[in-house]
């Protein structure tokens, strides 16, 4: 599934509309410590968090992720999103809980690799 996918289905709000949104999405990964998500996600997952900080787009360059998921209506700061469209991360927003995107994801068949 690709990201452009993702956002129809699960009706999620495009942050950062000059990323690219034709990306397949091959597993999810959710987690708000920074740590954990750099020693556990892998490419192209879709990483799930209510961080809405710089250090996000930095692990998500760093790591090669599909996107990212802010969830529960967090708000995500300018400088972030200025961040992200220089290194071209697709930064998506729900105003769901973190629990209802990966229960949603789960059900469109997209887990852990």
């Amino acid at each position: 599934m690709k990201v452009s996918e993702l956002i129809t289905t699960l009706e999620l709000e495009v942050l950062v509309p000059t990323a690219d949104l034709n990306v397949d999405v091959f597993g999810g990964y959710a987690s708000d410590l920074l740590s954990n998500v750099m020693g556990q996600a892998e490419p192209k997952m879709v990483w799930i968090t209510m961080q809405g900080h710089q250090n996000i787009v930095a692990i998500a360059s760093l790591i090669g992720l599909a996107a990212i998921i802010v969830t529960a209506d967090t708000k995500v700061e300018a400088d972030t999103l200025a961040k992200a469209d220089l290194n071209n991360v697709a930064i998506l927003a729900s105003k769901k809980s973190t629990y209802e995107i990966c229960g949603k994801l789960y059900e469109l068949g997209i887990g852990r690799v």
